[in-house]
């Protein structure tokens, strides 16, 4: 799927979402429940099935492990996706890093470089990493 010239904007961003859980060096079982929940839920992914969540996210790993995959992959997402997308974009990555407590500093990071891909005004960017921060808040329990 990754293999062709270009994603489709649903293709893109899956491949988002992989690019922040492959950053430490694996994908967790959380990260992946994570993905596929919000591909079962979300509207941007309607009639994308759960067999085709896992065809592009394994080809998005498979691209990343190419020579230059990571500034191949982050063309691809961007020409993908349009402005309001991109936006859609860093918000599922912000969900998926979420996923693990605390995200590692590799983790941080491409999740920066994801932005700077995307081209995200530093502002929207800094909105979008608020608002999961509250939707992802934990309950503290009395002791």
């Amino acid at each position: 799927m990754l293999a062709r010239t270009g994603l489709d904007a649903q293709e893109a961003l899956v491949c988002t979402m992989v690019l922040v859980a492959a950053a430490d060096g694996a994908i967790t079982d959380r990260e992946i429940g994570v993905m596929s929940g919000l591909v079962q839920t979300l509207p941007a992914f309607q009639d994308f099935s759960s067999e085709r969540l896992d065809v592009a996210t394994d080809a998005a790993v498979g691209l990343l492990e190419e020579d230059d995959g990571l500034a191949h992959a982050g063309s691809m997402i961007r020409d993908a996706l349009e402005p309001r997308l991109r936006e859609t974009a860093y918000a599922l990555a912000c969900d998926v890093v979420a996923a693990e407590r605390p995200p590692s500093q590799p983790v941080l990071r491409m999740l920066e470089l994801v932005a700077g891909e995307l081209r995200l005004d530093p502002l929207v960017a800094a909105a979008i990493e608020r608002a999961t921060k509250a939707r992802h808040q934990l309950i503290s329990k009395p002791a």
